[in-house]
């Protein structure tokens, strides 16, 4: 959806993406708080989860992908930080002794309106009214105006639970670490929109399968792409950025002499 040219680079053509620093220590905070969460209650505090950070350390620093980016220990200090804060950010949200847990890192697959789909749902527990489907967030918290966006993947996963379960899940939410919940109830109206969604854009890419069509969209997203060299209308935009930038900090100086 954001560009079907890098989709194409990513995952027709097969190149190489590689997480950056921000995804892999995602990824990393994400993995303490799976073992975290499938302790005993009681046991699911800040000292067990830095028993499990230092634990866990060693696998993620001999990664391909860690070694890749090239840390120092200065800067793997700072990594280090980045993620536990990210890990501690989730008892600014809740108390994790008190969620009653049903799956951690949890396998779900379906065919939804036609489309065949699998995911991981980080965490499904278990509250009064029902069971609640759960994706930890390391980045930064939306503004209000992209909340409702950025909730489609949890219900594409309450969808996919329902389809192989029976059970329809009644809340999804987003956990932004150390930030805020955002959240919403689960009805077949919003099941029924976002699959429909999903469907739209299954269709637009056996379109552009088909006929080997993978128009780019440019924008701001492009200083970001890791292909932005394959793609002559990327490249442009990155370069028109840059002069755009220029100019300003040119009439800016000009204004302060």
């Amino acid at each position: 959806m954001q560009c079907p040219r890098r989709w194409r680079f990513r995952y027709i053509d097969r190149l190489q993406d590689p997480p950056g620093e921000d995804a892999l220590a995602g990824s990393f905070a994400h993995r303490v708080l799976e073992l975290l969460m499938q302790r005993e209650p009681s046991q699911r505090t800040v000292a067990q989860a830095r028993v499990i950070a230092r634990s866990e350390w060693p696998e993620t620093e001999a990664a391909e992908d860690y070694q890749a980016l090239r840390h120092d220990e200065e800067q793997s200090r700072r990594f280090r930080w980045k993620a536990w804060t990210a890990v501690e950010g989730l008892w600014h949200l809740e108390d994790p002794a008190k969620v009653e847990v049903q799956a951690t890192e949890q396998g779900v697959e379906a065919e939804l309106a036609g489309v065949p789909f699998r995911g991981i749902v980080d965490r499904i527990e278990t509250e009064v009214d029902g069971i609640v489907v759960t994706d930890y967030k390391s980045g930064k918290a939306p503004p209000y105006r992209y909340r409702r966006s950025r909730l489609d993947q949890v219900l594409l996963y309450a969808a996919a639970v329902e389809a192989s379960t029976g059970e329809m899940p009644v809340r999804a939410r987003l956990l932004y670490l150390g930030q805020r919940t955002i959240g919403m109830d689960v009805n077949h109206e919003e099941i029924d929109a976002v699959t429909e969604k999903l469907a739209g854009t299954w269709s637009e890419i056996r379109t552009a399968c088909s006929e080997d069509e993978f128009e780019p969209r440019t924008g701001p997203l492009c200083g970001w792409c890791p292909y932005v060299s394959m793609c002559p209308q990327g490249a442009a935009e990155v370069a028109a950025a840059a002069e755009r930038k220029a100019a300003e900090e040119a009439r800016l100086v000009a204004l302060a002499s």
